[in-house]
């Protein structure tokens, strides 16, 4: 206790002698004056100082920790712009590639030269939708092209429903359902599904539908028979149905049309097919040329000088199969044609008079000649 209070009494010792009262004279040139600065001035004018002393210190502590705030917060922007701008080249990129991707599949399907499959590894997908705001607002300067690809869709969808009903109503005219052509029969395999079709923009996906639809209708009418047997004048001898067989006088279903001409007339195919028979019949047709056009439609041609067509030949709508004659159970040179669906026989009249829509379709028609009648009994196989 003796000890801390001597220390304290040298401390306040020191404390008043370097407060001590201060004697200051000023001398004017003329006179010499004196002022005396007690402890208490001395005292408060170091307290000022050490207060200014200390808020200065504060302050700059304070702005040096401002400026280092500032600086944090412009990094952040930094960084922040520079985000910005790889994710509206990113955008920019993307979206640029869809629309050319989409420009691509318009004109691939447009072009009437589309291969199914192919397009369909082509289809577009649904365009992106970016997180970052300034991505999102960049991509809208492609609003304009996309507007007007969206417009050549709806307007190509349009296009292809209406030629799809056109052509429906014209195969309907001849009997048959638009689905037998776009059933798909006798196919399978592992199951591979294609991304680009599961992922792709609905509109497109849509569109493509319906133009698939439409390519099958197309690939099925060529199996349609409506061309003319014949190239030359037609001279139509013994019609479709009940008639008076003419070598036994009694009703006997006759299954085709005969077209009577001289022998060795040219017979042509009136459909893409293959050639399934090219034999000598017994049942009545003599030299007899079938031909499978697929969808489980057949045509036969009877009676012929000679068969030019060979079993498992590919044919054309208008290619060379066989010769006119008068073999097999026959009382003239003439055809005897035949139209068959599932192997039932059909009049073949209404295939031959079959409508423009129609002849547009398969691009072709034929014409034809000729004086005899014929054909096997009973319309025999």
């Amino acid at each position: 206790m003796t000890t801390t209070m001597r220390m304290n009494a040298g401390i306040g010792v020191r404390f008043q002698t370097f407060f001590k009262p201060r004697d200051v004279f000023l001398h004017d040139g003329k006179s010499l004056r004196r002022f005396t600065i007690g402890s208490r001035i001395q005292m408060a004018v170091v307290a000022t100082a050490f207060a200014i002393l200390a808020w200065s210190t504060f302050a700059t502590f304070q702005m040096i920790s401002a400026m280092n705030g500032d600086v944090a917060v412009m990094q952040r922007q930094v960084a922040q712009m520079q985000a910005d701008i790889a994710a509206i080249r990113t955008a920019t990129a993307q979206r640029a590639a869809l629309l050319e991707r989409r420009q691509a599949f318009l004109g691939e399907m447009l072009s009437g030269h589309a291969d199914p499959d192919r397009l369909a590894q082509f289809m577009p997908a649904a365009a992106t939708e970016f997180d970052n705001p300034a991505a999102q607002a960049f991509t809208t300067a492609f609003a304009r092209v996309d507007s007007m690809q969206s417009e050549l869709v709806t307007r190509a969808q349009e296009a292809a429903r209406q030629t799809y009903r056109e052509r429906a109503v014209a195969i309907r005219q001849l009997g048959f359902e638009p689905g037998r052509f776009q059933a798909e029969q006798g196919v399978g395999g592992p199951y591979e599904p294609v991304a680009a079709v599961e992922n792709a923009d609905p509109r497109f996906r849509e569109l493509f539908t319906t133009w698939r639809q439409l390519d099958q209708l197309q690939q099925g009418v060529a199996a349609i028979p409506s061309a003319f047997p014949l190239h030359n004048g037609v001279n139509f001898t013994s019609g479709y149905g009940i008639r008076s067989d003419p070598f036994r006088g009694r009703a006997a279903m006759h299954a085709g049309i005969d077209l009577a001409g001289a022998i060795g007339t040219p017979i042509y195919a009136t459909a893409d097919g293959v050639v399934g028979r090219s034999e000598w019949n017994n049942g009545g047709y003599g030299n007899l040329v079938e031909l499978d056009h697929g969808q489980g439609i057949q045509t036969r041609y009877g009676h012929l000088s000679q068969r030019i067509a060979q079993p498992g030949q590919r044919v054309r709508r208008g290619d060379l199969i066989g010769l006119m004659g008068s073999t097999g159970r026959s009382t003239g040179s003439h055809l005897h044609y035949e139209v068959r669906i599932d192997g039932r026989a059909v009049n073949p009249v209404p295939f031959l008079q079959a409508s423009p829509t129609f002849i547009a379709m398969q691009r072709g028609n034929t014409a034809g000649p000729a004086d005899a009648i014929g054909g096997p009994a009973g319309g025999s196989r």
